[in-house]
């Protein structure tokens, strides 16, 4: 047998700080999409063309996720968690870092967006098998009772990545434009190569998850979980997969596509807007914990039932809220729904790594997760470029649009719940037989 050292919080710290790096990675291209990318990498006599085209050259990312996490996730179950996060984050680190070195389209031609486009295409690779992994070191390392709430650690990371990027294009929207457009953007990406370092001397000091050895070592791996899973779990990932929509569509609606709203169809200044982000997401980075330790007290199934409730109400207020174009105002409704969705995101992870056996649970919960936001995160800074544009000065079908991705989550965690408590029963039962 091998000798595991409990390790616990060393996991939930390295997979905080692993998830911060790739999360910091994924958001400056999300922010240079809402701001630069269109004009650099697709010029249009358009402007919205220009935006939607970048914003789907950002949801490529999203679209490469399932696969990712299929192919990390059948890894991660043969071969452990550990190897797979080490191959993410140089995966990742190497693709944003070479996005920071990219010519333009007035440099390269066709070939600039291309090249955009197939990095982005590894950013997404390198997420979806990321995630997964980040969560299942700390839960599995946990102490009993504890697996939710430590692996809200790997879900503390985005808020986290968040603060960076904020605080790097704070930095570099500061610029004259021209020095912006012509170098300036390119410094978020560059970064990426020595945050990478930093994450894998720290990955490389925790040890194997002890659950994955456990199976490993009396010979119980799946030969294909992949297959395994889609063919016994089908149902724990259809709704898990709804479970994770707010938590991801959501926040790319309020940290991305607001960003375009606010400054294009109101006027309001670049800066002003990332001001206001950066504060709500230093709210929503202090609140995130604080969420996990509620739903410890409340029960999981029911705190997630609760806030996907509220994240249905949220974006009325948000946008009455916004509409007022004071700094003061806007902060305080984009905090509102920020704070409600971020509670279901650092809770669900946990909760749905627990609706799988150690087995396939690397391959469940990526392919759940990564098929959820893969669809609603990528496609919602697109729908809600087009949905303002279809209905201009309008805010009423965008909310409408944010309640239904809330609802979709409501309704995904009422499922996955009800398998949860399906799974129980029996285990239950036998326990009783066998002190009988």
């Amino acid at each position: 047998m091998t000798s595991h050292t409990p390790t616990p919080r060393r996991a939930a710290a390295a997979a905080f700080i692993g998830t911060t790096i790739e999360f910091y990675d994924f958001y400056i291209y999300a922010f240079a999409a809402a701001l630069v990318l269109g004009q650099l990498f697709f010029p249009s006599e358009n402007p919205m063309l220009s935006t939607m085209a970048a914003f789907g050259s950002f949801a490529v990312g999203f679209i490469a996720r399932p696969f990712a996490g299929m192919v990390f996730g059948h890894l991660g179950d043969r071969l452990g968690r550990k190897k797979m996060l080490l191959v993410t984050i140089v995966l990742m680190g190497v693709a944003t870092t070479c996005i920071g070195l990219l010519p333009t389209y007035a440099q390269a031609g066709i070939w600039a967006p291309i090249g955009l486009i197939f990095l982005r295409l590894l950013q997404g690779i390198s997420v979806g098998g990321e995630w997964g992994g980040a969560v299942l070191m700390a839960s599995e390392h946990a102490p009993k009772g504890r697996k939710v709430f430590f692996a809200s650690f790997a879900q503390w990371g985005s808020p986290a990545g968040l603060l960076l990027a904020l605080i790097a294009f704070r930095f570099i929207t500061g610029m004259e434009q021209e020095a912006l457009m012509s170098w300036g953007w390119r410094i978020p990406f560059l970064m990426s190569g020595l945050l990478m370092i930093v994450g894998l001397v720290i990955r490389f000091g925790v040890p194997e998850s002890p659950e994955f050895a456990k199976v490993k070592d009396s010979a119980q791996t799946s030969d294909n979980p992949v297959l395994e899973v889609l063919r016994k779990h089908w149902r724990n990932i259809l709704f898990a997969a709804l479970a994770v929509t707010i938590g991801s569509g959501g926040f790319f609606f309020t940290n991305t596509f607001m960003i375009t709203y606010v400054t294009q169809y109101q006027g309001i200044a670049k800066t002003t807007i990332l001001n206001c982000l950066f504060v709500v997401t230093i709210l929503q980075f202090l609140s995130q914990p604080c969420s996990a330790m509620l739903a410890e007290r409340l029960g999981e199934g029911r705190f997630l039932k609760g806030v996907a409730s509220l994240c249905i109400v949220a974006p009325y207020p948000m946008f009455l809220l916004v509409q007022t174009g004071d700094v003061v105002y806007m902060t305080a409704g984009i905090t509102l729904a920020v704070v409600l969705l971020s509670a279901l995101y650092a809770v669900i992870a946990g909760y749905m790594a627990e609706a799988f056996p150690a087995r396939v649970r690397y391959s469940g919960i990526s392919i759940a997760y990564q098929l959820g936001s893969g669809l609603t995160g990528g496609l919602t800074p697109m729908l809600g470029t087009f949905l303002t544009g279809q209905f201009a000065g309008q805010w009423l079908p965008l909310a409408l649009f944010f309640s239904v991705l809330a609802l979709m989550s409501l309704i995904g965690v009422m499922g996955l719940s009800r398998l949860r408590s399906a799974q129980k029963r029996p285990a239950a039962l036998s326990t009783s037989q066998g002190i009988a």
